[in-house]
């Protein structure tokens, strides 16, 4: 999956957080929920505006962000 289709960065929209397709829903709000153990049902049936495939989205997304940070060489 390419999130990049998915995840939208705004400057002046949600003070540039990574969004879902240009929504005021941000990628770390659906995290949180899943985190939280809501159903992707249950999160889907809460914001109708969203997909499956934007919740896959954020995954991956958080996956490709975490992927850079373990890039970083930590300075002995």
């Amino acid at each position: 999956m390419d999130y990049r289709e998915y995840i939208t960065i705004e400057p002046n929209k949600r003070g540039g957080k990574p969004c879902i397709r240009g929504l005021r829903i941000t990628v770390y709000e659906v995290l949180e929920y899943l985190a939280s153990e809501m159903t992707e049902e249950e999160i889907l049936a809460d914001f109708p505006d969203l997909t499956k495939d934007d919740l896959k989205a954020a995954i991956a997304f958080a996956a490709d962000r975490e992927r850079r940070l373990m890039e970083v060489p930590i300075a002995a």
